[in-house]
């Protein structure tokens, strides 16, 4: 069985926890809780004849004063970025996540969720110009938590 270390990257209170939680879990909680330093789930899947294990990262939101420890990003296969859709200061945010990222990790893949789309209007989702390998979610409403999960992991195993 292959492994690969897959984190979740972005600003504080994005829906990184939700998103693993819907993928890993099939649940939902509307509670808030903080994540402090990292949290490592797994999930066991098959893509075309291929077993895998993915161990998914979920890394403590960044803040302007605390940045995330590059320690975390040693040995990374693939990225998921998180921003709140709907806080324009968390998708500014992910270029920054993204270079640093990168940085240390060249030849890994990624792929960004603009997630909480569940409190954007109909006018408002039409209006977003998202990037290819971006993703419109919602852990709530399991909007294209599978799809967001299972591309990475196609980009990182095939």
């Amino acid at each position: 069985m292959i492994r690969k270390k897959i984190l979740l990257l972005g600003d504080f209170s994005v829906g990184k926890t939700s998103l693993i939680r819907r993928y890993v879990d099939n649940s939902f909680d509307d509670s808030y809780l903080t994540t402090i330093g990292v949290k490592i789930s797994q999930k066991r899947l098959e893509l075309e004849g291929i077993s895998c294990e993915l161990l998914i990262w979920d890394i403590e939101g960044a803040t302007p004063t605390r940045s995330i420890p590059h320690s975390y990003f040693k040995g990374a296969s693939g990225a998921i970025f998180v921003c709140d859709v709907n806080r324009s200061e968390t998708i500014e945010s992910l270029n920054e996540h993204i270079n640093t990222f990168l940085m240390l990790n060249h030849e890994a893949k990624h792929v960004i969720a603009y997630n909480k789309a569940d409190l954007l209007s109909t006018p408002q989702k039409e209006e977003l110009f998202l990037p290819a390998n971006a993703f419109l979610t919602s852990a709530k409403l399991d909007s294209n938590v599978e799809r967001l999960f299972t591309t990475l992991a196609k980009e990182v195993l095939l």
